[in-house]
């Protein structure tokens, strides 16, 4: 079929895409120079890294819960194919083939510089003093029968481990060995799971940084530390950091405060030894105005895990899923900037 009518023409003035892609081509454009060194220099042309960004996007946006969905849609959805770039002639790739492109060149490098780009973009809307921390369980793509003894013994079929000792000191997962068994409450079931942070500014709600680790007991204040750790401290004013009462530790507020930062934890009073809040910190008109502000995580969270499916995520191995869990907070961010950038103009 010919047609006179470009896929520019098709594409509504005001749909929500044309905004993002503005901003798109914006970070793309500043991260020429670290495309110029993944495209390969002799065999068969490889797939553009700024293709396999848009197609990925795409797939965070719309919910496609499969490669290969994706490039069906990609192949006779004319939105899709403007997104990306590609003519309306052009065909589209295997399932197999932008799967294989994505996974060597979208590493966790390219998904961190994409973040900061998007980040760029939205830091004279954000604040850069007060932020929120909290991290959310996700599922890893392993089953509980392939979590199987490291020694080589049998613990049967996997079907039924009732009255089993299962730790991640003597099994691991066949499936994903870096998954580990963790649940987040005493009246939840133990996953095979990682673990996806996010720092937040209390103005906006927008994402200012994100990471994906191995489940323990200690990965979210760790976690909590690194990200307040490398934001600017060049700014004199003292910062607040609040978070929810699985924070409250001793070690934790004080890490917190050799940051330079004021820790604005919900105090957990049924602990043993009491909270390590006191009344110096929760007198301050400050320390209510972050607890109000810290519920403003939750809506990250769950796009994140609804709207870009990481409740459950399709990857294996934690350079994998840090990748990703980079790229769906960009989207996150990409996704609110055009409003919040015209409410500011």
């Amino acid at each position: 079929m010919f047609s006179y009518v470009s896929p520019e023409q098709r594409v509504p003035s005001d749909h929500p895409l044309r905004a993002i892609r503005v901003l798109v081509d914006e970070v793309l454009g500043a991260m020429s120079p670290e495309f110029d060194g993944l495209y390969a220099s002799i065999g068969r042309p490889s797939v553009p890294p700024e293709r396999l960004l848009r197609a990925q996007l795409l797939q965070i946006f719309y919910s496609i819960r499969s490669e290969r969905l994706l490039m069906e849609q990609l192949d006779y959805n004319i939105l899709f194919r403007w997104f990306v770039g590609m003519d309306m002639d052009e065909p589209v790739w295997t399932p197999t083939v932008f799967t294989k492109n994505r996974d060597r060149l979208l590493n966790q490098e390219i998904a961190r510089s994409f973040f900061r780009q998007v980040l760029a973009r939205a830091a004279s809307l954000m604040s850069d003093e007060h932020f929120t921390v909290d991290g959310t369980l996700i599922e890893a793509w392993a089953g509980q029968k392939s979590f199987q003894r490291k020694d080589g013994g049998s613990d049967g079929d996997g079907r039924n481990f009732h009255g089993q000792s299962r730790k991640n000191d003597t099994h691991a997962s066949t499936t994903d060995p870096e998954a580990r068994l963790y649940r987040k409450g005493n009246a939840m079931e133990a996953r095979l799971a990682y673990v996806g942070h996010l720092l937040i500014d209390n103005r906006q709600g927008l994402i200012v940084d994100a990471m994906a680790t191995q489940a323990d007991g200690f990965a979210e204040r760790d976690a909590a530390l690194q990200m307040l750790q490398a934001q600017d401290h060049a700014r004199p004013r003292r910062r607040t950091l609040g978070a929810d009462k699985s924070y409250d530790t001793v070690d934790f507020v004080a890490g917190v405060r050799a940051c330079g930062a004021i820790p604005h934890v919900t105090q957990n009073l049924k602990r043993a030894g009491g909270s390590a809040i006191d009344g110096r910190t929760t007198r301050h008109p400050g320390y209510a105005q972050s607890q109000a502000r810290r519920p403003r995580v939750e809506p990250a969270f769950g796009w994140l895990k609804t709207i870009a499916g990481l409740r459950k995520v399709k990857l294996r191995g934690l350079a994998n899923v840090d990748a990703l869990f980079i790229m769906a907070s960009a989207a996150f961010n990409l996704l609110r900037l055009p409003k919040l950038l015209r409410a500011a103009a």
